[in-house]
């Protein structure tokens, strides 16, 4: 009786046991299953990466499905230079490992010159690499200015010429990280359109002719040092402004004319201010000859007392004097005649 309870005691902890070891295994196939399936999935596309790890990118914190999906990728596209390694570098970095791998897939299969070295630092500097790569192989077209709005320039004869163009670019693989972006071609431009008008004789040479300003706009070399190869500069619109020469002239023309007005009250103050100069003057001598005939007779009276005028030298004085005033009264015209 009690090796049959014995027994049986045994045979239910075997069972447990067997059960625990079952959902313990269970347990463990489910978790390696993924591990398995991406190996699997590796080794069935040629590349082969050890199940190792591939554990050792989830305790890493790395998705293992996107690192070994990149791989698998690159590997049938051709790169198989880009190690398992690099992707998880790239990945721990902050970079965007699929999206980098797909734009060196473009890159290759478009003969644009693109290692990963380069595409990782475009990533990493934040540049949309995707993007780059699909404006090399269809140019971007930019309006400038890039809003509502014209540039303006005037020409040598003083029009005023307002202007929209469109700059046709690809990306400059070369140049991404550390390039200027649109914002400096839309401004170079800019400047080497209003350039190109003021350098003209007259608006009638821009306008008959829009494509030399694209001309001389290219021949600049504006997109040294920017991320993008100008491909074209075509003008769009023109149309004119206003006549800046004419304004200019005119404004010039009151200016003058204020110049003018501003010497003339200056000469006419100075000769109101010479005429009661030579009115104090006048007062002056004027003055002077009642101050002389006032003295006129002291020395009559003088010359009475001393004995040098007689009285019939007085008498012909005074007939003189009568005879000068009758005299000035007949030249003298009648008033009111």
């Amino acid at each position: 009786m009690n090796s049959s309870i014995v027994s049986s005691d045994w045979g239910i902890e075997a069972y447990m046991l067997l059960g625990l070891v079952v959902i313990v295994g269970i347990f463990l196939f489910s978790i390696m299953a993924k591990y398995i399936s991406l190996w699997f999935q590796a080794f069935v596309s040629g590349t082969r990466i050890p199940i190792a790890n591939i554990i050792g990118m989830s305790l890493r914190k790395i998705p293992p499905k996107v690192i070994v999906n990149a791989r698998i990728t690159a590997y049938k596209a051709g790169l198989k230079d880009v190690s398992v390694s690099d992707l998880e570098t790239h990945f721990m970095a902050g970079g965007h490992v699929t999206e980098v791998v797909q734009a060196l897939i473009a890159a290759d299969k478009a003969n644009i010159p693109l290692d990963w070295r380069r595409a990782t630092a475009i990533d990493l500097a934040g540049r949309d690499l995707r993007e780059a790569v699909q404006t090399s192989v269809y140019p971007k077209v930019i309006d400038c200015p890039n809003h509502a709005g014209y540039i303006t320039g005037v020409s040598k004869d003083g029009i005023q010429i307002n202007t929209r163009a469109r700059v046709t670019v690809r990306t400059n693989i070369a140049q991404l990280v550390g390039g200027a972006t649109e914002e400096t071609i839309i401004a170079r431009v800019g400047e080497g359109i209003v350039s190109a008008i003021g350098g003209s004789d007259t608006h009638l040479q821009v306008l008959e002719s829009p494509q030399r300003i694209s001309k001389l706009v290219l021949e600049k070399g504006l997109d040294s040092s920017t991320a993008f190869l100008i491909l074209s500069i075509d003008i769009v619109e023109l149309n004119l402004g206003e006549n800046i020469g004419a304004k200019l002239r005119a404004d010039k023309a009151e200016s003058d004319k204020r110049i003018a007005q501003a010497e003339a009250e200056k000469r006419r103050a100075m000769a109101v201010a010479m005429e009661q100069e030579n009115l104090a003057k006048v007062r002056d001598m004027e003055a002077k000859l009642v101050e002389a005939q006032a003295a006129v007779p002291i020395a009559m009276a003088d010359a009475f007392r001393s004995g040098n005028l007689g009285i019939m030298d007085y008498m012909r004085i005074q007939n003189i004097e009568s005879d000068t005033k009758m005299r000035k009264s007949i030249a003298e015209p009648e008033k009111g005649g």
